[in-house]
């Protein structure tokens, strides 16, 4: 029996079958990688609406909560994802996409039930692992099955994952928590990505890859090939500041409404959710569809168009952190959302369409590891040590903590602007 089991993973994870299976349909390949994503946002974004209970249970500051939100997460989602990804460049994406994601699920049922500070960082450190496997074999597999004229689109639907899990775990998570606890937000939470997993796995046919007459590269020698590739080396830098500026303030944003404006928790996250979340969900879509009609006019004009919007987006975010009434802040979620929903939709669109297939989840995964590594350990974290340092658990203090990540997204928008440059040049030298 075990030998039946074990080939049964072998023939999984390399694509074997015979005779290989169908190409599934793409728009239900999207739908399943989309609610996959709407599961692992929402994962994430639970622990922000949490902020107070799991403050008040543990006896924990702001610092220990940006541990929480950045590196128990992010630090091994970071570099599992470069192994990971190598796989995923050799055997099947769809069976990686689908045990990662039953992975993370199964640690976000186990963060429920954590007893203290110790456990619940172990279990967010799992989450972190499985989440790992998710972004760069995704990215790769809706490459294979969308043509570069609809993948600013796929790639948008993709995105959407981002402001409905920002709903889900900002509004339903505390919602739960208000009718248990916040344990069972988690065990909520958990039990759809286990069987989400196991449709996946079951429903998408992994696609032949196209034959090549070169073998994969070494990691180190397309590290190196990568870093001499000025577009892709900016847009990396780019994406991660971006991330940063925005993360930082997304999973501090409630904790920032409910201290400023005197809102009860569970309305803070509620409105914080929807007032970004909605006008993000449009944005995601819009710049779904610019990148494509730009692509087709310029191999510049996505990432050009990523640039102004991160840079736009930035100054309006500051301006939420700074609002002085509840109204004011509401009305500029409407531009900042819109903005910064969609900006990396221009980024990913042009990676994908630069990378040759036959390295692409892996080069992916490397721009996904430093940016990440960059956006989500740096940021919620440094903005939550920065406020302790100057004041603790007050508005004041939380907002000169944002302040000084929020304002990243200024630079990272000039080295987005000047990788659209490069872009072209580097595609010739990289498919070389």
């Amino acid at each position: 029996m075990s030998t039946a089991v074990h080939r049964c993973v072998i023939d999984a994870l390399s694509g074997a079958a015979a005779p290989a299976p169908p190409r599934s349909n793409p728009w239900l390949v999207l739908a399943l990688l989309l609610v996959i994503s709407i599961i692992s946002y929402a994962d994430r974004y639970l622990i922000a609406g949490l902020v107070g209970p799991i403050k008040a249970e543990f006896g924990v500051g702001d610092g220990y909560i940006g541990l929480l939100m950045g590196p128990a997460f992010a630090v091994l989602f970071t570099t599992m994802s470069i192994p990971i990804a190598r796989a995923a460049d050799r055997v099947s994406r769809v069976a990686i996409i689908a045990i990662g994601c039953l992975f993370w699920s199964v640690f976000t049922t186990l963060s429920g039930f954590a007893t203290g500070p110790v456990t619940m960082a172990v279990a967010r450190i799992g989450v972190g692992i499985g989440e790992a496997a998710f972004l760069a074999p995704a990215y790769s597999l809706l490459a294979a099955y969308f043509p570069p004229a609809r993948r600013g689109l796929a790639f948008a639907v993709l995105g959407l994952g981002i402001y409905f899990g920002q709903i889900i775990g900002f509004a339903a998570g505390p919602a739960v928590a208000a009718r248990w606890d916040w344990h069972a937000a988690f065990y909520v939470l958990g039990a759809p990505g286990i069987i989400i997993a196991l449709v996946a796995w079951a429903v998408i046919a992994e696609p032949a890859r196209p034959a090549v007459a070169a073998p994969p590269l070494p990691l180190l020698p397309l590290t190196r090939r990568l870093a001499a590739a000025r577009g892709y080396r900016l847009a990396v830098l780019g994406m991660g500041f971006g991330t940063l500026s925005g993360v930082s303030f997304g999973m501090w944003g409630p904790a920032l409404f409910a201290r400023a404006y005197g809102l009860p928790a569970q309305e803070a996250n509620t409105t914080f959710g929807l007032a970004f979340g909605l006008p993000g969900l449009l944005g995601t879509l819009m710049f779904g569809a610019l990148a494509d009609r730009l692509l087709k006019r310029s191999p510049q004009g996505p990432m050009l168009l990523a640039a102004g919007a991160l840079l736009t987006a930035t100054l309006c975010i500051f301006a939420v952190n700074w609002s002085s009434t509840f109204g004011l802040a509401r009305a500029l979620a409407i531009p900042s959302g819109l903005l910064g929903g969609g900006w990396s939709i221009g980024v990913m669109a042009s990676l994908q369409n630069m990378l040759p297939d036959r390295f692409r989840a892996t080069a992916t995964a490397l721009f996904i590891m430093i940016s990440t590594f960059i956006g989500f350990v740096m940021g919620p974290w440094a903005a939550g040590m920065i406020s302790d340092a100057v004041g603790g658990d007050g508005a004041l203090s939380l907002r000169i903590g944002l302040s000084v990540t929020i304002l990243t997204g200024i630079p990272a928008a000039i080295m987005l602007w000047r990788s659209a440059h490069h872009l072209d040049a580097d595609r010739r030298d990289l498919a070389a």
